[in-house]
């Protein structure tokens, strides 16, 4: 008897293409946390008429802040000559009463007051004839 030794047939996989592509899945969901860290540290708190946001943002000045809502969704985000780059927006369950609302920056931390807009009802009573 004799016994060779041979290489198997290389056979392509038929997994390898999904194999490729969650690995570029999970590159994105774990590259995704570090390119929203910039921002820094965010504190949520909700009660009836308002929501509170704080923001760690040090090295900015309120300058170099630009903050706006629509609807909504409040944009953050430091104009182009900032010493640091920061851009984030929070979309909230109800629309933000804007004439409300307040901004304060103090120590490095921005500290958001929005206002809950309480809905308009637009029910029009008629009388009975």
């Amino acid at each position: 008897m004799f016994f060779s030794t041979s290489q198997p047939a290389v056979r392509r996989s038929a997994y390898a293409p999904a194999m490729r592509s969650l690995d570029r899945f999970l590159d994105q969901a774990l590259a995704a946390p570090a390119a929203s860290a910039n921002m820094g540290r965010a504190a949520f708190q909700a009660d009836e008429q308002s929501w509170t946001l704080s923001l760690d943002v040090p090295g900015v000045t309120r300058e170099q802040l630009t903050i706006g809502i629509e609807g909504a969704v409040v944009r953050i985000e430091t104009l182009a000559d900032a010493p640091r780059a920061y851009k984030q927006a929070y979309e909230l369950p109800q629309d933000i009463d804007t004439t409300a609302s307040t901004a304060k920056l103090e120590n490095g931390v921005l500290t958001l007051t929005l206002a809950k807009k309480q809905p308009v009802s637009n029910v029009t009573k008629i009388t009975i004839n």
